[in-house]
């Protein structure tokens, strides 16, 4: 049964593991930001991103076009994140300091190109709205798949012992509530597209079509 109460307590039980998730994902922002021998592989990610963009803009309706596109890649990732976290939490540590990066490289360019004045605006107008969901969402997920990777670590590594045995129950009773969580995830990530498909562009002054 979806039971709000009971998400919110998981969560609240999840704070370590929330709080390690936006240290890897700062962490990642920072690097990005300031280190140049990464700046040519940022680079090539920020393009097929523009490249995207631009084939989107070609479509039909592009508004919509820009909001599916958002909405399924973030929700599958999201998804992703938490189920691959199995792998001994490899996926949503490496997910989390990319995307970090990736951010962390943008405010870079906007730092050259209009100073700290138009990094703070690219920030308020053209991050803030949408990300304020989307962040925390990824976060989450990423999160919880870190959790489950712990959980595995322990259950494969600690055999025959009682740490074992506690971590193979926990993941019975973990592994159900990721489901509610999911759910609850990928919601936030479809109102995080539609801001940013509709709302974003119109702050930033921009077209999509």
């Amino acid at each position: 049964m979806f039971k709000w109460s009971a998400i919110v307590d998981h969560l609240k039980s999840m704070h370590r593991y929330i709080a390690f998730s936006v240290i890897l994902f700062m962490a990642g922002l920072v690097v990005g930001a300031t280190n140049s021998a990464l700046h040519g592989y940022l680079g090539g990610q920020v393009e097929a991103i523009r490249e995207l963009g631009e084939t989107l803009r070609q479509s039909s309706d592009p508004t919509l076009s820009f909001m599916v596109f958002i909405f399924i890649n973030n929700a599958v990732k999201a998804v992703f994140v938490i189920y691959l976290g199995a792998l001994l939490g490899i996926v949503p540590a490496f997910f989390l300091v990319v995307n970090g990066m990736v951010l962390g490289y943008l405010f870079y360019l906007k730092q050259l190109e209009a100073g700290a004045g138009g990094t703070l605006d690219m920030f308020l107008r053209g991050i803030l709205p949408h990300g304020i969901l989307e962040i925390p969402a990824v976060v989450v997920a990423a999160a919880y798949g870190l959790k489950f990777g712990a959980l595995v670590w322990k259950r494969i590594f600690i055999p025959g012992g009682k740490g074992a045995e506690g971590a193979g129950t926990e993941l019975r009773r973990f592994v159900p509530r990721t489901v509610p969580l999911g759910i609850v995830v990928v919601a936030v990530l479809l109102v995080a597209s539609i801001i940013e498909s509709t709302i974003t562009p119109w702050l930033m002054g921009t077209s999509l079509s």
